[in-house]
């Protein structure tokens, strides 16, 4: 009687341990940096919020519906969108109010276009203010109907602009390509990120984000299609000297476009504006090439 007094304890014991060991629940919202708490500083890479639903689980809310609130207000989700910098397409991200209709959200907010802050640092949209849209998906493609005068303006611009959106769509893992359309009727076969390959700056910054408020150390990632895939970085304070100068290599490099990504220590004694520096040393002379600034926030 005893020994199975035992028994049914040490059974019910192991029942209790393996109910609390089974696997958590976590998720991506695939390439995308969150901008900082807006309580606190960003000290690293930040953490991924839960994942966009998957469009082809008819289970799921539908991604591309109406981008309301979740409702909860401690919830978010962080997009990343492109903007444009001298021509050519740049990325910055945005933390708003949970919704599962992540695509509706990006668009809305790539037509809202760049802060204050990103104006300042040289940041614009080719895409209007106020412009409507459609959008669903479909097996990994995104279906985008905007007005005609999306389309105006010549080939190079209304091009830009659809980089913007390919861009800004893909970061999400149900999208590869995106088709273009004005009013039901197709004005662009669908493409992924390959067909504005050249409109991408030979070094993209995707962390930090501008104007967001970094402690050292802080972590400096992107993507590169540099000489000998070296990607060099350095801190500089408010005044531009430099708090912190060093270099990390690319997956690829040469020709061929890799990501990069490394953690930079820096110290300051008191909060002010500085800047995130990254570049290419030239071959030729030693100088900082294809330079790309951006204004943060640095915190002690």
């Amino acid at each position: 009687m005893r020994r199975s007094t035992i028994t049914l304890a040490v059974a019910a014991m192991l029942v209790l341990l393996g109910s609390g060991c089974g696997p958590g629940g976590s998720g991506s919202l695939g390439r995308v940096p969150a901008d900082p708490p807006a309580a606190g500083p960003t000290t690293g890479a930040p953490a991924s919020p839960a994942a966009p639903a998957d469009p082809a689980d008819p289970a799921t809310p539908d991604p591309s519906g109406p981008a309301e609130p979740s409702g909860d207000p401690d919830r978010t989700v962080a997009i990343q969108i492109w903007l444009t910098r001298a021509g050519q397409v740049f990325p910055t991200s945005r933390t708003r109010p949970y919704t599962v209709a992540t695509s509706r959200l990006a668009l809305t907010e790539l037509i809202a276009g760049p802060t204050a802050v990103e104006r300042a640092a040289g940041l614009r949209t080719g895409l209007a203010t106020g412009t409507s849209f459609e959008v669903s998906i479909a097996s990994g493609v995104a279906t985008v109907d905007l007005p005609g005068a999306f389309y105006a303006g010549g080939r190079e611009a209304a091009r830009l602009r659809q980089a913007q959106v390919v861009f800004t769509l893909t970061e999400f893992p149900s999208v590869s390509r995106v088709g273009f359309q004005s009013g039901g009727r197709p004005q662009a076969a669908p493409v992924g990120r390959a067909g504005y390959d050249d409109l991408l700056p030979l070094i993209v910054v995707t962390s930090p984000a501008i104007g967001q408020r970094v402690t050292g150390p802080v972590t400096v990632a992107g993507t590169a299609n540099v000489f000998e895939a070296t990607v060099s970085i350095r801190i500089l304070d408010r005044s531009g000297v430099p708090l912190a100068t060093t270099f990390t290599t690319a997956t690829c490099g040469t020709g061929c476009r890799g990501d990069y990504s490394t953690a930079v220590g820096f110290r300051v004694p008191a909060e002010q504006p500085g800047t995130v520096q990254v570049y290419m040393v030239s071959p030729e002379d030693g100088s900082p090439t294809h330079v790309v600034d951006i204004p943060v926030t640095l915190l002690r």
